[in-house]
């Protein structure tokens, strides 16, 4: 069996989780819109790929698994999966599956005010949000929304133009700048399908202890395992360092969550407890940078994913984690010779 990681970026750990998955029994090929990535030195096969919105992007995959004959595809980028979910059927008339779910799960993943209104809808506590600057300032002068504000993009992922507002002077100021920081980056693509004052969402900031989970589902949809962990430290919107954690009024709620959505393979999510009651932030439908640490606790995700492509069946224990254990991302320095080619 082949894989295909798009999008791959710096997650290099997941290159090298796919290919213990795999053994001798195939490859793991990698692509991104650029080389600069330690991902490429660690797979077997590595490409740069066109960029997500480019109109030659799903061809040139397309045409990629085809030639390579990849089984299995997944990526590993928010932007990458409504282009993915929407060609999926493409992919699978060449003999290639993509792990990525429904196009209305991803869209609500992806979309913020979506993400909380379907929350809301569904009896989730979640924190209070609104998407208008002149709606924040109506409920701040109601006295329905105090300070701090956290003020972060409509579509955006990991710490990318997100502000947290002290007061109406800050609240103003990172207003523009995040619109800015918008219109200039690669958030711009998914912003434009919005109206240009629609593209913020401001938030409460809720005062309680973070939590990051994965909610695993199997190649159906089924509900397989919910592991939670405690954010101890976090680094450009990153953990850092976490604890496996028995929380079982959030693994309830995030049991009720992945029975409605049904998503496919795995879904990232962020908690607060406040007051003992769990807050759930966002949900990213793919794996997050909190995966590690479930990995770590004895989590196989990506060996019960080629299990599943294969039609085999995977015992609980591949997909459970050892609670009480601490771990912490650290940075390793990886040299390459002089000149050497990454990609082929």
């Amino acid at each position: 069996m082949n894989v295909l990681l798009t999008s791959v970026g710096r997650r290099a750990y997941m290159v090298k989780y796919f290919k213990e998955a795999l053994g001798e029994g195939g490859q793991v090929h990698v692509s991104n819109s650029d080389d600069r990535t330690v991902a490429f030195h660690y797979a077997d096969k590595s490409v740069i790929s066109p960029l997500i919105y480019d109109e030659a992007y799903i061809p040139f995959l397309l045409n990629y698994c085809k030639e390579n004959r990849i089984d299995l595809l997944l990526s590993l980028f928010d932007i990458d999966l409504p282009v993915l979910a929407r060609n999926k059927d493409r992919f699978a008339a060449i003999g290639t599956r993509v792990i990525v779910s429904a196009p209305e799960t991803i869209e609500m993943c992806n979309d913020k005010w979506k993400t909380y209104l379907f929350l809301k809808e569904n009896g989730f506590r979640v924190p209070k949000t609104y998407l208008s600057l002149q709606r924040v300032l109506l409920a701040l002068d109601s006295g329905e929304l105090r300070y701090p504000i956290v003020i972060k993009p409509r579509f955006g992922c990991g710490s990318i133009a997100m502000s947290v507002a002290e007061d109406e002077m800050a609240l103003l100021y990172y207003f523009r700048r995040n619109s800015r920081a918008v219109r200039r980056s690669y958030l711009k693509y998914e912003s434009a399908s919005v109206p240009e004052d629609e593209q913020i969402v401001y938030q409460e900031c809720l005062a309680g202890q973070e939590y990051g989970a994965d909610i695993i589902h199997d190649l159906e949809g089924n509900l397989r395992s919910v592991i939670v962990k405690k954010k101890i430290a976090m680094r450009a919107g990153e953990t850092d360092i976490a604890e496996l954690v028995d929380e079982p009024t959030i693994t309830a709620e995030l049991e009720r969550l992945g029975h409605l959505t049904r998503h496919i393979g795995n879904m990232d999510c962020d908690v607060f407890l406040v007051d003992g009651q769990p807050y759930i932030l966002e949900m990213n439908a793919r794996f997050g940078g909190g995966y590690p640490f479930s990995h770590m606790g004895g989590c196989n995700l990506p060996s019960a994913l080629v299990a599943w492509a294969q039609g085999r069946e995977v015992e609980a224990s591949t997909l459970t984690a050892e609670v009480g254990l601490v771990g912490y991302k650290e940075l390793i320095i990886t040299s390459m010779e002089k000149g050497e080619k990454q990609w082929q």
